[in-house]
């Protein structure tokens, strides 16, 4: 069998051997309910409020403003849908702002809220050929009825930055808004100092196994005195903003991943870049290849490409031949059945939008897997080129 070459960790990193470690004493035997009140329960609690700290280090918040949630589609909908709620509470009308290349956890949350009340409006912000959002426009559509404006940190598909800074003070220079600001930073924390780049949001949200970590973990940070709803209401756990038992397990492998990638960021960032910029460059020479948003900002982990005349589909099966694990848009679709929404805001052609490729890199990713993937791509191309 061909040596695997893991390039799809924008869609689940590989489980490092140090969370799972760190889970290991939360996932036999017994393990107390952090609510209660004997030595187990008292154990669960402490482990739940060590991990709370080390995710609020990471984030630059307090711990009292994490939620924990069972991952990153979660606590998007949870920011979404708990903002909207809180808000139609004193307006008439209550409206989200998003951009056109959100994560579909985002996008649905939204849709969903516009389909169920008639006094809940979503506008869509548009964005430029590299994906970036469009601030003018955001000027436009803030007003007194925005409940909520949500941009990504890090496009999960194509690797763009948002100028989440830029966001924030559109956002908050119109005096009549007091609308809350979200970001899914989900793609960003492998590769950003959130605290840093979060720090005028009001909302982040975060999951683990983009990070090495166990699926079904994630968190919400909110920020101050925002105002959110439970939209799973329960026992108050969570400072009454999340129902249900917090799984002790998932909450230290968030924070193991977490504090991992912090300690490891300036050197992953540094060499990974340079694999980023030998692969583009590689696939920049292939006939048909084009990569997208040549000129943007990115993270150093993501890169996507199109080609002219081949199929996604056709493309990934292929390199999976090869032993290359691959992808063609966000891990939230249906895989290359369906173009993307992300290449389609961009304005990306449906018949080159049907070739795309997505390549993304992990900490662990070394020199001679980018040269044996540059040497599969290669060859897989011009195979599809010559046709049967």
């Amino acid at each position: 069998m061909s040596e695997l070459l893991y390039f799809d960790h924008a869609a689940s990193a590989p489980r490092r051997d140090e969370v799972v470690e760190a889970m290991a004493p939360w996932q036999h035997g017994v393990v107390g309910n952090p609510s209660g009140t004997h030595r187990p329960a008292r154990e669960a609690r402490r482990a739940i409020e060590e991990a709370r700290d080390v995710v609020a280090e990471f984030v630059g918040a307090k711990p009292s403003e994490v939620i924990f949630t069972a991952g990153g589609t979660e606590s998007c909908q949870l920011a979404i849908e708990g903002t909207v709620k809180a808000h139609r509470r004193g307006h008439r009308t209550s409206e989200i702002i998003i951009s056109r290349v959100e994560h579909n956890a985002v996008l649905d949350a939204a849709a969903m809220l516009a389909r169920d009340y008639d006094d809940v409006v979503t506008r869509l912000l548009d964005v430029d050929e590299s994906g970036v959002v469009n601030l003018e426009q955001l000027q436009e559509l803030v007003s007194e009825n925005t409940a909520i404006v949500s941009v990504m940190t890090v496009n999960n598909e194509t690797g763009v930055r948002q100028p989440l800074d830029g966001v924030s003070m559109v956002t908050q220079t119109i005096l009549a808004s007091d609308a809350l600001i979200h970001t899914d930073a989900v793609a960003g924390a492998p590769w950003l100092n959130l605290a840093v780049v979060t720090a005028s949001v009001d909302l982040v949200s975060l999951c683990a196994h983009k990070l090495g970590g166990p699926v079904n973990a994630g968190a919400l940070i909110v920020r101050g005195d925002a105002n959110l709803e439970a939209i799973m209401p329960g026992g108050g756990q969570e400072r009454g903003r999340r129902g249900g038992t917090v799984d002790v397990a998932a909450a230290v492998g968030l924070a193991k991943a977490l504090e991992l990638t912090a300690r490891e960021l300036s050197d992953s960032v540094d060499r990974v870049l340079d694999l980023q910029l030998r692969l583009m460059s590689a696939i920049s020479f292939l006939p048909g290849a084009r990569i997208t948003a040549p000129t943007a900002a990115k993270v150093p982990g993501t890169v996507h490409a199109t080609f002219e005349g081949i199929a996604s589909d056709e493309l990934l099966f292929l390199l999976d031949q090869e032993g290359v694990c691959a992808s063609a848009a966000s891990s939230c679709s249906s895989g290359a059945t369906q173009t993307s929404h992300v290449l389609e805001a961009m304005g990306v052609e449906h018949e080159r939008a049907k070739g795309s490729l997505r390549l993304s890199m992990g900490a662990e990713t070394t020199e001679a897997q980018v040269d044996r993937l540059i040497e599969i791509l290669a060859r897989t191309v011009h195979r599809l080129r010559a046709g049967p």
